[in-house]
Formats: C-alpha cells, structure tokens, sequence
C-alpha cells in the first residue's frame, strides 16, 4: 500500500485526533486536534482551510453529497457549517442553552440532529434552514445515536434509554438497556423471508460487553449477543453485506456473526489481528475489503474470504500505537489516526488508468504520479509527477498527455527525463485522448480535435495545426476514435468509421456500418480495424478490400480489443472483458477466403485492465498502481517443449497451427515424430496457401506424391486458382470448382470433376466450357450410371457419347457396346443381339450372353456365346435348353469336364456307351468309366488299367466283385485290398488259403497293427513261423516275434536271424537281448551261429564298443579265411559308425584297417602300372604277413617280384631270403621259384632311398610311407589313394566317408577309376574338393586314436 501524506500538527499532539472524509466524493479530510481548530486537507495532504473554534471540537459530521461540514464545540451553543463549494464558514444559532454533545446528518436528505449534555434535541434543515428544538427527549447526556434510510433517528443517552423518532422529533419508539449505550446504527435484520429492505433494526453496544439488536417490529423481544471474556470489550462494529456484522474487540480480535434469525448469536469467522489490542475497524463496500489496526499496524482482509489477507501496513514509528480507522466512500484512500497524534493517508484503490503506444505503456502508479514503461525493449521505467488526479493517460510515440475534464497536460519523452511541454483547454470534458508521433487527438462531446503537439515553427501551415471532427454541416456524433501513425480513424452515431489521412489532411476511406459503432481498435499498421457496434457486436474491417469480417462468439460483455503488437503475429487480437480474454486470429490468406477465428480464452484475474498484448504475453494494470503479466492459455506452446509429453503436446500443436506459428509447430511435430501431427501440419500449410512450408512438411514425412503436386502449383500467381489447387488436395471439391470458375483457368474445375469421375458435374461444365468433350464424359458418366443400375439413362448417355469420327473408333465401339448391354438390359433384346452379333468384341458377346442367360433367355444366349467362341458356356446353355445335337457338335471345343459329365449321362441313358465312356474319360469320371467298361462294354482289361492309374477306391471295389466273380482270388484280394476293404481281403484269403498273397499285398500297404496282427495269428497257427514272426514284428509284439524268428527253421540266407537282430533292436528289451545271445552262441541248441549276426546285433542295438570288438574277432576270421576285402568292409563300417557316434576307435581297429586297405590300395597301383606304388605297400603287408596267414608264401612272392619291378633290389632280396626258408620253399610257385632262388644266390642289394615328406603336424622330413612321426611320435593319417601318409599342402577327403587323400593323386586316381578304394562308392571327380587348412581334420585324428 503507498502511502499518500502524513499529518503531524505539534498543535494536536497529547490529544485525541479527530477526522472525517468529505462523503461521496472523498476530495476533503477534516481533522481536529485538541487546538480548537478544524483543519480541511485536499486529498494530497494539501491544506486547504482552517475553521478556529471558541473551544475544543465534541464532534464533526460531513452531510450525504459531501457539500457541508457541520461541527459542534464544547464552549459554545452554535453549529459551525462550512461549504466545500465556496470554501466558506457560517455560523447557525441552535438557541439550546446547554452545551452541545451529540451530532448527525441524515444518510438520506438535508436534516442534522444537535444533542446537548441535558438531554435536548435540534432538529435543522439545511434546505429550509427550518428549525424543530426538541427538549427533554432524553434525562441526561446524548451520546450516541444513527438516522435510518426512512429518516427516523435512533438515540441515546447516559439515561440508559433508546429512543426513536421521526423526522419532525416525535418519538414512535422507545427502550431502556442495562448499561450505557454507545456506537448506534440502523441496518437490515436478515428474515427467512428476506423480503423487508426496510431498516428496521437499531444495534448498539451496551456497556462495551454485549451488542443489543432492537426491531422496531417487534420491540418487545430485543436480541442481546454478549460474546466471551476472553475477546475483552467490545471497540467498534460495521454491518456489511447481507446481514452480517464484523464487530472489533479490545483484545485483537475481530469477529463475524451472521443476523440471519436461524443463524443468530453464531460466530461465522473469528481472527486475532493484533496482538495486544484492536481500536478500529472499518469496511469498504466498493472495495469489498475490511481493515483493522490496533498495536502499529493494519490488515486488510477480502470480504469475499475472510481468511485471505490482502495487505497489511506496518506503522513502525508509531510506537504509541494507532488509533482510528476510515476510509474515502470510493475505496481509494485509507486514513488512520494515531496515539501520537499524528494522521497517515494510504492509497489502496487507484482509477485504473493507462495507455499503450507499440510496445511502450503509460499508466498510473499513484493519484499524481504516471509511470512509463517498455518491458519489450528492457527499457528502465520513468515515472513523472502530474499536477492533477488524471481521468485519462494517452502515451505517444515521443509524448505523454494527462488531464481532466476539459485540460490536458502535454509532457516531450526525452531520453532519461520528462520535460513539461504544455496544457491545452478543450471546448468540452475530454471522454479520452490518443497520441502519434506529431500529433494528438481528442474526443469531447461528440467531437474529435486533431491538433499538433509540438507546433513546428512559423512555417508551419496553420490549416494543417488543428482540426475539428465533424465538420459544422455533418449533424453526427462521434463516439469513439483511434489514431495511427498516419490515419485518424473515428466511428459515429450514424455507423460510419471514417479514415483521415494525415499527411495529405484529407478523408480517404469511409465505411458504413448499419448501426452506431462504439469502440474502434485499430492494428499498429492502421490496415485492419477491429470495432464493437451499439448491439455488442465485433467485426474485423479491412479498409484495403472493404471487406468486413464478423468476430465469431463475441460476448457482450467485452471491454476492449488489443492487436498483437509482436510483428510475426500480425492477424492475432484479443478481446478482453472482466473475467475473460479471448483470443482471435484472423486468417487472411486461407482457401476458403478470409475469416476470423477463436483460439481459445484465458481467465483475466480480478480487477486487472489489458494495456498490451506482446507474442501471446498480455501485460495487465492492477488497482494498486502495477503491471502484472499473463500468459494467453493459446500460447502455452512457448515454454520449453521438452517438459510436456504427447498429449499437451498435441494440444499446442492444435494452437500453434490455429494461431499460424507454423515453425513453433514443426518444433512439435519433430518432439512428437508423429505421422498425424505432421500430416495436421501439412494440412493446416495448404489452408493458408504456405505452399513452400507444406512442401517442406510433406517431404519430412516423405509424402513424396504430394511433393510433386505442390511442386508443380508453387509458383502460380493466380490466387483463385492456386486456392482451388490446394482446396482441391484438402478435398473440398466444391470449393474448389468455385474458385476455378473464378479463376483465369476455369476448365481446371471440368478437368478436376473428370479425375473425379463426377460425371454429371462434369456435364454441366463441359455444356458451358469445353462442348467438345461432352461425348467423352458421356459414356464415363453412362458407365456409371450402369454401374449403379440406372439401365435408361445409360442407354441414353452411350447413345450421345457416338461421336461418329473415325479417329475415335475405338470410344465409339465401347459406346455401341453399352448401347446393346442397355438395350438388352431394358427389354429391347433384338436390338441388343444384332448390336452385339454386329461388334467385332468377343467380350461383348460373352457379356450380352451373360445378361440373357440371367433373363432366362437360353437360345439369343448361346447364340452368342457360339458367335464369341466361348463353347463352354454355349454348350452349357443349350444342355439347359436340352438341345443335345448342339452340344454333340460343340463337344470337341468344350474343355469343362462338368459339360462331359452332363453329355456322358445323357448318352448312357440313351444306351450309346462308347460315346459314353468318351465323354466320361473327358469329364474324368472314372468310376463311371470303370463301370460301364465292366458292365456294358465286356472290358476288364481297360478297367483294372484304369484303376491301376487312378487308385480308384470305387473302381478297384467294383474290379475286386468282377474278379470274384470269375473266381479268381488273388486278383480280388489285390482290389480289395487297395479299396481299403482290408476284413473282407482278410476273410477271402483264410476261406481260400491265399493269407500270403494277402500278406504281400498287405506289407507293403500302410495297414493298421489289427491287421497285421490278424495275419500274424493267422501263420502262428499254420506254424509258419518265419511269416508269424515278421507279422509280429509290424504290430510291435516283439516277444512273439522273436520267439518266432528263433523257431523257424534256418535257410541258406538266414533271413529269421536277420529278422531277429532288427526284433531286438527295436525292442530295446534287454530279455530279449540275452535271448537273442543266448541263440547266436549256441547256448540253447548247441550250435554257435555266425559272428557276424552278433556284429549285427550289437550294431542294431547301438552297443558300439561291443560291436567294434566283434568287428575285429570277424575282421581276423576273413582275415584267416583270406577274405581280405570282407575284413576291410567289416572294419571300415565299424569304423565309419563309430566315428559317427564320435566314439574313441580302437588302435588295434585302425591298424587292421589301415593293413587291409593297403593290400587292397597293391592291385590297383599294379592294375595302373605304378609298381613302386604297389611294391611300397606290399612291402608295409609283408612286414605284417603274420595278419595274412593263407596266403603267406603268394604275397611274399608278389612283394618280391614288385620289389624287384620297382628296382627295390634290397627289399627283393630280403623277402626272396624269407621264402627261401624250408617251411615256406616247398609252396613257392614252380614259375617263379628259379627265379627267386637265383635272386638269393647272387644278391643285388643296391636300392634308392625312399623320397621324404614333411610331417602335417610337426613338419618334420620322414619316408612318404612312413606313418609313425619320429618328430613327434603321432601316428599319421594315410591316404586312401596311395596309403602315404598326409601331407598338409595337399590335402582332400573323400566326399562320402570322409578319409583324408593327397589331392594330387587322388585327382590322377579318378581319371581311370571313379571309385573311392576306401568306402567303393562313386566319386564325381568336380565334387573333390582341396583343403586349404586341414587341422579340424588332424585334431579329428587325435581324438580318433
């Protein structure tokens, strides 16, 4: 709260100050001391007069309009009046002899009540100056008393009486109180009903204890409110509102109650202010507040809520403490008196005053002082004093001006200070006043003044200094005006708004609105205007066009309009009333033409005035001197993006394209990397023509269709037809027909109804911009309309869409065409047949056909179906119209089997059954064809080839009887069979013993285990055991299998035991097992069987390492028996299986192997001449000849010869010596046997070192065949190909069992014999394949052994 002036007269000080406000107008503040003297201060603490007294001041009282002071004295018998209108003192004689106590004016006329120490009364009226004494109206001493609305006067007196009276003094009511009563008023008592507004009820506080309530209505049940003791006595109390009372309280608190009959003696709101003691209190109606001090200070509450403190002023001098408390009527100035007799006025309600220039504001920070300021331009702020209380501030670019009623002030804006320049008196009170850079504008009664601020010199013109609106023969009212850089713009009774061009001084433009207008709101640039006419109404009015725009949901209640003086959002304004500000855009450049729009309203806090409105920022004035800023709720979007999540966002994203702040928008539409938001965007783009904007849009989201079209359209300058483009992509056809038609391009819009396939539309626009194509759009627009099933109007639209130009044949043919669908459609068949029979399509005639067909008209139908060549469908019909000698003819054209069927029926009923059967075959029903080949045509052959082809269930059922039949069984179990009629096969193989015909039949079906198991009981109990067994084996018996198996009587092959082994495997039983063991070694019968089913067993069983050893026992048998290659196999398929089952291979294993195929590698190296080769590995073999002990003597023969072929004379000779011994000399060959002994007689022990290869694993240099490292002691993998060992730079491996050779001579291998010699399968010599890096395969090795 500013405080406004203190008082401190030395005169007053260690008395009581008295004071009060003039009323109503609250311009005048007399106070008085204890110095006999009344002293009148203007509202800015200036003293205006001083009234000296015979004695010290009892009381002073202002009458209602604020005209007159009257004071009493305690020295004197006379009422002192003094005029506030001409500053004059009187003197009225009040001819009571005793001193004077008490004084009132009445609220509501011109009489003044007089009390005296003895209890008399006067009664005066100021307007007749007539004069009524009453005496004796009370015993003693009047003290206190209260004048009601109606003019009664409540009193009362030391004598503890009340009384009431009437104007002219007589008594109509009277009461007695238990104490002395004090602080009287009249109000309104609060009823159920709440009719009365009469003041009917006195309230008085009685013995500063208890608040007495008297209605004159029912005075015999007065109301006395006593309240705690705690409160202390009661000081003051004010109604307010509706019947309620706040009453202060010694101790510091203050206390509401409610006088509602049902609420009475109730506290509703109870505060402790202060802290020692309260001392006064009062209430401002126009304010809505209420103010108590007490201690050193004042609080102000809000009578709207008690519990909000307004404000609270701290009086730190007066340590003596305060002491009175009141306010002007008007709210504005709050005055307080003080234990040291001292007086302080506070400012707590200003006019709210201001005034906006661009981005600059003036407005009133305190009764005399104008503060300006430039928030947007961070400029200081300037306050300047005024001599006057200002009724209006206009600010300039370069001035400010304040004034009143018919005077204004003029002050020049300099860079740091104010300076002075002039005051001007107009004809009249100035209603308000607007400023630009030269000069000033004043609205007056009707009238506007245009005047020069600063008169340039002498060479200024003197016509161009000054103006008055009207001119003198225009009888108009101007009600409103505003002032632009260049125009003054003014709005009259009669509803024109005129413009005035300053610099040319002449009117420019006028507009004339239906009725008066207002209040006119130009933009900073003077180009749009917005104005409120007489019926509340808002328009935006655009000057340059003359176009005139309604503002859509414009309350009533709007106050004022302001531009958004932010210079990118020049189409923005608010409209702002007491609670609300609503924000509007105007889109001027928009498709649908130019229109105003609402955004969206934002709440206007209490008692707050818009000055400006800067990029969605709207500075306000406050009632206590400030600016506050509130942010538009339609502007949300400019805080920082990033603490808002998708659904706020989305929200802002609305207002940003509303407001057209498309850059704010594309920030969001990135934040929300949305397609919609974007596509919203792009949307809102086309809507107002931002066609480069929506370019970029649509290529961030990558539509690029869209890109090309706007692309193509960007750079029209025709407005109409670039708005029809773009209403045109939002898809609002209409409009956009509308602006093609206005536009320098109207065929666009027949070109768009066209792509749009609106034919009709396009009709009527071809009729009057392009005849031409009207035969064209006719046949579209007929094929639709055919479409739709409008058959007659298509008809007739085909017939004017016939151009008859051979170049465009092809259109009319598609017109004739649809001319005969139509007539056909419509009834008019001849013509539509010949039409299309005429047209060269074969289409048309299939879809005439079609139409007939579904009319029911057969024969026109196949007719046409014959002439298109479509026999499928033109036999169909004619079977439908029974016309057999047709589709006879047309059979060999016709594809559809189902035509077949229809026709191969209908011969058979009539007994052709070869001609049958054929149309049967075509139709492929072989059933039918089986059928008839067997039944009528005599034949089977024909018949089981058939079923044989098709596996006919039906067919072979039927072959199966025919077979019966002639008694030939086997072939009907054969049919049966494959007609899954498996019970009846069953019964006819055990009625006529042919079960194994049927058991062939049967395995190699997919047969159910109850039929297996059938056939199995049927050979247990023929005691054909081997059939039994493997029966058993199929239906899972694997116990009676075996047992079976065992039974059976032994074969060369031993297909049982065979059996047997894959029983047990299946099985996993490990009974059966031993079982099976038990048999293969005799144990039941005596008789071992053959190791190898032992292999087998173990093999099937998956018992890998038991089989590898029966591998090896076998391997040496066949090895014994000289069954060299019968050993190899044995020992390279266990050996393959468990490297399978990546089982360790036993050393032993793989050295028997690596023996064998050695042997077998010396008949392929000598089969190729490569004696070297072959002598190398006979020699390995001869030094294991123990291995080999049949054919001892043969292969040390052979390893001689070899040897001696490949020139390895020591190694012939060494051998040759070894058979030169007597077990073995006997058996050598008679051929070779001289030879050998000579060999030995005379030896030649020369012989070449065998060539050395590097070790794959350590690189060391050891004989090619050589397989144990001396390096590293590994055992080296050989080659199947040479049985070298392996040599890492050439390395490869057989495709099918994966043993390791030297490329190189496997690759020479394969020429001749395409042969793996390992596992003898075939090798395709492009499938070898060289290893670059053979370690997986070195490691495998290791693992291996």
């Amino acid at each position: 709260m500013k405080q406004v002036f203190s008082l401190i007269e030395k005169s007053w000080s260690g008395s009581s100050v008295q004071f009060a406000w003039q009323k109503t107008l609250g311009n005048f503040l007399a106070v008085t001391g204890g110095d006999r003297t009344v002293s009148i201060f203007d509202r800015h603490g200036q003293k205006r007069n001083e009234i000296t007294l015979p004695g010290n001041c009892v009381t002073l009282d202002w009458d209602k309009d604020g005209d007159t002071l009257a004071i009493i004295t305690d020295k004197s018998s006379a009422i002192y009046l003094w005029d506030a209108n001409t500053n004059k003192t009187s003197q009225l004689d009040s001819g009571m002899r005793d001193a004077m106590s008490f004084l009132l004016w009445s609220r509501v006329g011109t009489l003044l009540a007089v009390g005296t120490t003895k209890g008399n009364l006067l009664i005066y009226n100021r307007q007749t100056s007539r004069k009524i004494p009453v005496l004796g109206k009370h015993t003693k001493r009047i003290t206190c008393g209260c004048w009601s609305t109606e003019n009664l006067l409540a009193l009362g007196g030391e004598d503890k009486m009340i009384t009431i009276s009437n104007q002219e003094g007589d008594t109509i009511r009277q009461t007695s109180v238990n104490s002395e009563p004090s602080d009287m008023q009249f109000s309104v008592m609060k009823t159920d009903e709440r009719v009365s507004t009469r003041e009917s009820t006195v309230s008085v506080v009685v013995g500063k204890k208890t608040l007495f309530l008297f209605n004159l209505n029912d005075p015999d049940n007065p109301i006395d409110l006593k309240f705690q003791q705690s409160y202390g006595s009661i000081v003051t109390y004010r109604w307010y509102g509706d019947g309620y009372i706040m009453i202060g309280f010694s101790r510091g608190c203050f206390v509401v109650i409610s006088t509602h009959i049902r609420e009475i003696g109730q506290e509703i709101f109870q505060a402790h202010n202060h802290k020692d003691n309260l001392t006064s209190i009062a209430i401002s109606q126009s304010l809505n507040k209420a103010a108590s001090c007490g201690d050193n200070c004042i609080k102000i509450h809000d009578l709207s809520d008690l519990r909000e403190m307004y404000a609270i002023i701290n009086l730190d001098d007066e340590n003596k403490g305060v002491e009175h408390l009141a306010w002007t009527d008007d709210g504005q100035l709050l005055a307080v008196s003080t234990r040291r007799a001292s007086l302080h006025v506070f400012l707590t309600k200003l006019p709210i005053l201001g005034d906006a220039c661009s981005t600059r504001i003036a407005y009133l920070t305190s009764l005399l002082e104008v503060t300006i300021a430039n928030h947007v331009e961070r400029e200081l702020p300037v306050t300047v004093s005024v001599e006057v209380e200002p009724s209006f501030v206009a600010i300039g670019v370069y001035h400010l001006a304040v004034g009143m009623n018919n005077r204004a002030w003029f002050y020049a804006l300099g860079e740091n200070n104010v300076k002075k320049l002039k005051d001007v008196e107009y004809l009249g009170t100035v209603a308000n006043m607007h400023l630009n850079s030269d000069y000033a504008a004043a609205l007056f009664e009707g009238k506007v003044q245009l005047h020069m601020i600063e008169s340039e010199g002498l060479d200024a013109q003197e016509e161009r200094e000054t103006r008055l609106f009207p001119a003198g023969d225009d009888k108009c009212r101007i009600l409103c005006h505003a002032l632009t850089g260049d125009f003054l713009i003014y709005g009259t009774d009669t509803g024109v708004i005129h413009y005035f061009y300053i610099e040319d001084w002449q009117y420019v433009n006028e507009y004339r609105h239906p009725v008066s207008v207002r209040k006119i709101f130009p933009d900073p640039n003077g180009t749009r205007l917005a104005f409120i006419d007489e019926k509340s109404d808002g328009f935006v009015y655009c000057p340059v066009s003359d176009r005139l725009y309604e503002i859509p949901n414009f309350s009533p209640t709007i106050k004022g309009i302001l531009w958004e003086n932010w210079p990118m959002d020049k189409g923005v304004f608010v409209a702002y009333d007491d609670d609300k500000a609503y924000t509007y855009v105007f889109h001027k450049d928009a498709i649908q033409g130019s229109k105003v729009i609402l955004a969206g309203g934002t709440d206007v806090p209490f008692s707050h005035k818009p000055l400006l409105l800067y990029n969605g920022e709207l500075t306000c004035q406050t009632q206590s001197g400030k600016t506050n800023n509130i942010y538009l709720s339609t502007h949300s979007f400019l805080g920082n993006l990033k603490d808002f999540g998708p659904n706020e966002l989305a929200e802002m994203l609305t207002q940003t394209l509303m407001l057209k702040r498309f850059s704010e928008a594309w920030e969001i539409c990135r934040l929300l990397n949305d397609p919609s938001g974007w596509n919203e965007l792009a949307k809102a783009c086309l809507y107002h023509m931002e066609v480069d904007f929506a370019i970029r849009v649509y290529r961030t989201f990558g539509n690029a269709g869209m890109v090309m079209s706007l692309e193509q359209i960007k750079g029209i300058e025709d407005h109409n037809l670039l708005a029809g483009h773009l209403a045109m992509f939002t898809a609002d056809f209409n409009l956009a027909q509308d602006l093609y038609l206005a536009s320098s391009r109207p065929t666009a819009a027949l070109e768009m109804r066209k792509d749009l396939q609106h034919w009709d539309s396009a009709l009527q626009l071809a009729k009057r911009l392009a005849p031409d194509q009207i035969p064209f759009i006719s046949k579209e627009y007929a094929m639709q309309l055919e479409f739709t099933g409008d058959y007659i109007n298509a008809l007739a639209h085909y017939e004017k869409g016939i151009t008859g130009d051979n170049k465009y044949q092809e259109h009319d043919e598609a017109c004739l065409a649809g001319i005969a669908q139509m007539s056909i459609r419509t009834g008019d068949i001849r013509r539509g047949v010949n039409q299309a029979i005429k047209h060269p399509s074969r289409l048309l005639k299939r879809d005439c056909g079609t139409i007939l067909e579904s009319m029911k008209q057969f024969s026109e139908a196949a007719q046409l179906y014959e002439k298109g060549q479509y026999y499928d469908k033109a036999a169909s019909v004619y079977i439908r119209c029974k016309n057999w000698a047709k589709v006879g003819e047309l059979l060999s054209h016709v594809s559809s089997p189902k035509i077949h069927l229809q026709y191969a029926k209908a011969k058979e009923a009539d007994g052709s059954y070869k001609e049958a059967v054929m149309a049967y075959e075509n139709a492929k029903q072989w059933d039918s064809v089986i059928r008839l080949y067997l039944d009528h045509l005599n034949n089977p052959e024909k018949a089981v080839n058939i079923v044989r082809e098709t596996q006919s269930l039906d067919g072979a059922k039927m072959v199966a009887r025919f077979f019966l039949k002639l008694g030939d069984y086997g072939s009907a179990i054969q049919f049966l069979v494959m007609s899954k009629c498996n019970n009846e096969a069953f019964t006819l193989a055990q009625q006529h013993n042919k079960m194994e015909i049927y058991a062939d039949i049967i395995s190699s079906e997919n047969t159910s285990n109850e039929d297996y198991q059938s056939i199995a009981l049927y050979f247990e109990g023929e005691k054909k055991h081997f059939q039994a067994g493997k029966f058993f084996l199929l239906c899972g018996q694997y116990a009676r299998a075996l047992k079976h198996f065992i039974k059976s009587p032994s074969t060369e092959d031993n297909l049982s035991i065979e059996m047997a082994i894959e029983t047990v495997g299946q099985a996993k039983d490990e009974a059966l097992t031993n079982q099976l063991i038990d048999y293969l070694m005799g144990e039941s019968d005596g008789m071992p069987k053959d190791a190898k089913y032992l292999f087998r067993l173990y093999m099937a069983l998956k018992q890998y390492r038991e089989a590898a050893r029966t591998a090896i026992i076998i391997a040496r048998e066949e090895q014994c028996s000289g069954n060299y290659r019968n050993a190899h196999d044995v020992l390279f398929s266990m050996y393959s299986e468990l490297k399978t089952q990546k089982i360790k291979i036993p050393s032993e294993m793989a050295t028997n192997l690596m023996i064998l195929h050695s042997y077998i590698l010396v008949k392929a190296h000598v089969k190729r001449g490569d004696h070297m080769k072959g002598a190398r590995m006979l020699i390995r073999v001869a030094n294991n000849i123990s291995k080999f002990p049949s054919h001892i003597v043969p292969i040390l023969t052979s390893t001689v010869i070899e040897c001696h072929r490949a020139g390895l004379k020591n190694s012939a000779f060494n051998f040759a010596a070894m058979l030169m011994r007597p077990e073995y000399r006997n058996k050598i060959d008679p051929k070779y046997k001289k030879k050998i002994e000579a060999m030995v007689r005379r030896p030649d022990t020369s012989e070449a070192e065998e060539p050395t290869t590097a070790c794959p694993h350590c690189a060391f240099q050891l004989p090619e065949c050589e397989l144990l490292c001396p390096g590293c002691k590994n055992s080296l993998p050989y080659c199947i190909a040479t049985g070298r060992h392996m040599v890492q730079d050439d390395w490869t491996v057989c495709p099918h069992c994966d043993f390791p050779a030297l490329y190189s001579e496997f690759k020479n291998m394969l020429q001749t014999e395409n042969i793996c010699p390992m596992c003898s399968e075939r090798i395709n010599i492009v499938h070898l394949k060289k290893i670059s890096d053979c370690t997986q395969y070195l490691k495998q090795e290791d693992m291996d052994h």
